[in-house]
């Protein structure tokens, strides 16, 4: 196997991670299945009283594309439109009368309660749904039109949970874990089944996303009980890396932190019974960012006309991914397309950073004389290629600066870079002074949309990026650790469908104060990234 690199979390978009309760008592040894034994289990699991056999097709314009043959398990075709309610149905069937008399409850932002409330009501339970008051409300109506009362405890998770176990206490219900048990994995491992058993030629590689565990232990103990010569890619998101990380140490860790755009697959801490069921029937483990998942989603609406949310188009941003190191050219590959539950306003964000996942648009800041025709003629350097962006902002008599963005024909890999390198090339040529800001995610967030000027009298301005969480009252926690003592000379908050607020701020700073801000910056307690010297803000805003 291929020893997966421990992920350090310390990128943007995360937060402290609590591991909710395991369904396992500490110090109780892990039930150790053989794979014929997962193989029974899954085979038994009564998933087809709810869950549809969603369809495995071919994945044309991928194929095309990544130059191999591509087929999608259409995991998003579910009434719930998740694979979760399989686990959750299948834990719940095993229940005995005495326990679903008491009734169950479940903690979820997302997936598991809609599985669960649908199983539940399937079956007669009645259902108890904790969720965090910052669950999408989609996801909470989907579960209140299962039929589950939904209780909305804590600004997240921890809360939430914490809501949670206080409950199941005082009313003595069952609680379903979202993963970690072995019902739930047998139920996850249908998805398995019904791929192996649709597939017109073997699979050669099978890439499944991965967050606690469940289905990707029950895919890959199908998978390896059945044809152990086909290879099972575990996909996670590099800033929630759990099982990276508990292969690297050879047992479960706790992630410090964990990255909350792919929702569903934010966990930090692998699942005890998933890491057993997952150790030796996992090949590879592939991790990638939130860029490259939004590229995955687009390439989904256009392969199968849906919004796949992020978990769900993780396993195809890890093929991809895959595919780009590997070299891999004409081979049989299958991905998990694991759901499609996503709030509405969160698509122009997946948009926005879908042209940086594939590299389809070019950033420059250019400097131009400031006389008759200048502005043509530097129109006329970008020739035929669309624009996406330009601001212009006259600096001084004699010189303006440009923030252009310009759609790029080669896609990604060598041609974006070719044509970004030859466009450069042009400026100079023309006696502009360009810079580069492609890459820039000071200039992508925040610099093309506040493109003026410096303002005057001000001796000094520190410049930072905060990541605010997203819950009621994080400005006003933000100011008050200011405590009114500092001069903000700049504020732009920009989130469209980010699990954090990005922010820039200025600051004016006197001889001597450096020490004081950064004291009180650090009682604040949002991460920060200091970009005084930034190139795009020094253009534009400094």
């Amino acid at each position: 196997m291929v020893a997966a690199r421990r992920v350090a979390c310390e990128r943007g978009g995360m937060s402290r991670y609590t591991p909710p309760p395991t369904p396992i008592p500490a110090g109780d040894a892990v039930p150790v299945r053989s794979l014929a034994e997962w193989r029974a289990a899954i085979e038994a699991a009564p998933v087809a009283d709810v869950a549809r056999r969603s369809a495995y097709e071919p994945a044309p314009r991928l194929s095309a594309r990544l130059g191999n043959r591509v087929w999608l398990k259409r995991e998003d075709q579910q009434p719930v439109f998740s694979f979760k309610l399989r686990g959750a149905y299948t834990r719940l069937s095993a229940l005995d009368a005495a326990a679903r008399a008491r009734g169950v409850l479940a903690v979820s932002a997302g997936n598991h309660a809609q599985g669960l409330a649908l199983g539940a009501a399937a079956l007669g339970i009645d259902a108890v749904i904790v969720m965090p008051v910052t669950a999408p409300a989609i996801k909470v109506e989907g579960v209140r039109a299962h039929g589950a009362r939904v209780v909305l405890a804590g600004d997240g998770y921890d809360g939430a949970a914490a809501e949670g176990a206080r409950l199941c206490a005082e009313q003595g219900r069952v609680m379903v874990p979202p993963f970690d048990h072995p019902d739930i994995v047998a139920g996850q491992g249908t998805v398995a089944m019904e791929l192996l058993a649709d597939a017109a030629e073997t699979p050669e590689v099978v890439f499944v996303p991965l967050g606690g565990g469940g289905l990707c232990a029950g895919m890959a103990s199908y998978i390896k009980a059945v044809d152990p010569a086909i290879r099972v890619v575990a996909v996670e998101p590099e800033d929630a890396a759990c099982f990276a990380a508990a292969r690297a140490a050879g047992q479960p860790v706790t992630l410090d932190r964990v990255g909350l755009f792919v929702d569903g697959c934010a966990v930090g801490r692998v699942g005890a019974v998933t890491f057993e069921a997952m150790r030796h029937t996992v090949d590879e483990v592939v991790t990638v960012g939130s860029d490259a998942v939004c590229a995955a989603i687009r390439a989904v609406f256009e392969e199968c006309r849906i919004v796949a949310e992020p978990a769900g188009a993780l396993a195809i941003a890890g093929m991809e991914a895959w595919i780009e190191r590997t070299g891999t050219r004409g081979r049989r590959l299958a991905a998990v397309l694991s759901g499609a539950n996503t709030n509405f306003d969160r698509i122009p964000y997946f948009a926005e950073r879908a042209e940086i996942g594939t590299e389809a648009e070019a950033l420059f800041g250019v400097t131009i004389p400031e006389r008759p025709g200048s502005f043509l003629a530097f129109a006329r350097l970008l020739g035929r290629r669309p624009v996406t962006e330009f601001n212009y902002r006259r600096r001084d008599p004699g010189a303006a600066e440009v923030f252009v963005g310009v759609a790029l024909s080669g896609g990604h890999g060598p041609e974006a870079t070719a044509e970004r390198t030859a466009l450069a090339a042009a400026f100079a040529a023309a006696g502009h002074r360009a810079d580069d800001l492609t890459h820039s995610e000071l200039a992508r967030l925040h610099v093309r949309h506040m493109v003026g000027g410096a303002p005057s009298g001000l001796a000094r301005e520190r410049f930072f990026r905060f990541e605010f969480p997203e819950r009621p009252g994080a400005l006003i926690a933000f100011l008050a650790g200011l405590g009114g003592r500092w001069d903000i000379t700049l504020f732009h908050y920009r989130n469209r469908g980010a699990a954090y607020g990005r922010v820039l701020a200025g600051f004016a700073i006197e001889a001597g104060q450096d020490a004081a801000l950064d004291a009180d910056l650090d009682s604040v307690g949002y991460r920060r990234t200091e970009v005084s010297g930034d190139p795009a803000l020094a253009r534009f805003l400094g």
